[in-house]
């Protein structure tokens, strides 16, 4: 999609795709899911949550379910954007600016593209997690079907999925921070699509550049 077909009417620029937010939405779901079964089954103080899931019997049939679903929507959307989540100058100057970015001092800041770096690291935290729950998990979901010669897999699997599953809500907790109060309008670009071309340019000036170029249209 070109710059000029993201501009859409009454100041406001495509940010995401009906295919990417519906892509974004089945991972969250699944994810949310993933980690109230997932605290259940870790710690007894927290076993009522599989209760009201259902059940225990349920949750633990439908937790490896849900997390092919989990896995299949990060693919999805590794193939989308992982394009775009290579590491840069930019991201480099971004990072050593972050203290900025965390006390919403945009101006000082470096001018982030479409994603800034913070958001590149959630994305490949989340990609290389997915990939570490998946292995783990499968062995943990049929651990009989490991030869007693490869037990070690069963005893590594147990450490690496609650090692990658807890990496993966801190991750959940920064990425709310950012969508919801560091970023003021992104939660709301995952639901309808579109940002302001001020949201844009305050956030994420070197992706305002791509997207009006030299055009002197005024813009809202």
């Amino acid at each position: 999609m070109s710059p000029s077909e993201q501009i859409i009417p009454h100041g406001h620029v495509l940010r995401y795709t009906l295919k990417e937010r519906l892509t974004h939405w089945v991972a969250a779901g699944a994810y949310i899911y993933l980690l109230m079964t997932g605290l259940a089954f870790w710690s007894p103080w927290l076993f009522w949550v599989a209760v009201i899931l259902g059940g225990a019997p349920l949750s633990r049939m439908l937790h490896p379910w849900a997390g092919l679903i989990f896995f299949a929507a990060v693919w999805n959307m590794y193939v989308m954007w992982a394009p775009q989540m290579k590491h840069t100058d930019v991201d480099k100057k971004w990072w050593k600016a972050v203290r900025y970015y965390s006390t919403n001092q945009d101006d000082k800041m470096p001018p982030a593209g479409r994603y800034n770096a913070g958001q590149k690291f959630l994305f490949w935290g989340f990609f290389w997690s997915a990939v570490a729950l998946l292995a783990s998990g499968v062995v943990l979901w049929f651990p009989e079907r490991i030869p007693w010669n490869l037990r070690s897999l069963r005893y590594i699997s147990v450490i690496v999925h609650p090692a990658a599953a807890l990496f993966t809500i801190g991750l959940f907790l920064i990425h709310i921070y950012m969508g919801v109060f560091a970023e003021r309008g992104a939660f709301g670009s995952v639901i309808r699509g579109d940002v302001s071309i001020a949201f844009a340019k305050r956030y994420h000036p070197g992706w305002y550049k791509e997207i009006v170029g030299d055009s002197s249209t005024p813009r809202k």
